[in-house]
């Protein structure tokens, strides 16, 4: 599950930096590192929530 989530998060920075989003927060091409932010809390999350 964490390998599904970091490479659909990769290609979502990646995606970002070719053409913006254009989700609230993601207007601009240099808040790819938002993404980062949302990926580092979801990892956690999945592996605090892994019995």
């Amino acid at each position: 599950m964490t390998k599904a989530i970091g490479l659909l998060l990769l290609l979502a920075m990646g995606i970002q930096l070719i053409r913006p989003l254009g989700f609230p927060g993601f207007r601009r091409r240099a808040d790819f590192w938002k993404i980062a932010v949302v990926a580092f809390i979801l990892w956690t999350l999945v592996l605090l929530l892994r019995p």
